[in-house]
């Protein structure tokens, strides 16, 4: 008897060509999938997993969810325990749990949460490069906590979506972005919780905070981009090394917005 398993996966993405399966090329799909479809003992056709979204090369999860049909009905436990010992040492299943038959990882999401690490060192870190970026120049967190209220809502992202988005619209709702201090770490961590975000989003929105927190940009530089929509106007784009898909909510998840993205906003 088959059964619909959904698992929450943690990775380092530092060396996945990001989550998407591609020929040739190690990614967090293409991983999962061989080690789903080995501990099936390879069926025909072969098992196909579904995943919450795409992650791009070099930035990690500490939250994604899947979901496969398995054409064995194991305990979900089991399942958890059998593919931890079939995957490569850089992502792991954190939960692995038998979910109803129409549940879909990617179609019921309501809502994701993002975190984003900027290590404000004078020299770049060795041990730092791949799990933050870097920026060495004083900041003023005031300026920046001003300026992320004008990202809360609802509004067109037109100005913070990379080229090669295939989505039919940029109209996005963030329900909560905040910034905080790490003094032991001397970084500063950026969270961004939304409905959906779109390609390279939370790396924009992160390299003008970045900007107006350096003085590069007035506080209500925001409101201008989105009135611009224009992706030129944002200009940087933070490196990948310091995002992090932190959760990914579902209905019932999170009662206060329980929302999913609308099917035209896809």
């Amino acid at each position: 008897m088959s059964a619909r398993y959904k698992l929450i996966l943690t990775y380092d993405g530092t060396n996945f060509a990001g989550f998407q399966r591609q020929p040739d090329t190690r990614t967090v799909e293409g991983e999962l999938t061989k080690a789903v479809n080995l501990m099936a003992k390879k069926p025909t056709p072969a098992i196909i997993v579904y995943g919450s979204g795409r992650t791009d090369a070099g930035v990690h999860a500490l939250g994604q969810v899947v979901h496969f049909d398995f054409p064995f009905d194991i305990p979900a436990d089991s399942m958890r325990k059998g593919l931890n010992s079939i995957l490569p040492v850089d992502m792991e299943v954190l939960v692995a749990e038998i979910a109803k038959p129409e549940f879909h990882a990617r179609y019921d999401v309501s809502g994701k949460r993002y975190v984003y690490r900027i290590d404000l060192g004078e020299f770049r870190n060795p041990f730092k490069r791949n799990y933050a970026g870097h920026w060495k120049f004083p900041v003023d967190e005031a300026k920046i906590r001003l300026a992320m209220k004008d990202l809360i809502g609802e509004h067109d992202f037109s100005s913070f979506v990379a080229s090669g988005s295939s989505v039919r619209s940029n109209v996005r709702t963030i329900y909560e972005a905040k910034v905080e201090r790490h003094e032991a770490d001397n970084e500063l961590v950026f969270e961004f919780y939304g409905n959906g975000f779109l390609y390279n989003q939370v790396r924009i929105m992160v390299g003008v905070l970045i900007e107006i927190g350096s003085g590069t940009r007035p506080v209500d530089d925001i409101q201008r981009l989105y009135k611009l929509g224009d992706r030129r106007y944002a200009r940087r784009t933070v490196s990948a090394s310091g995002l992090y898909l932190k959760h990914v909510y579902y209905e019932g998840d999170d009662p206060e917005h329980p929302t999913k993205l609308p099917k035209h906003q896809r």
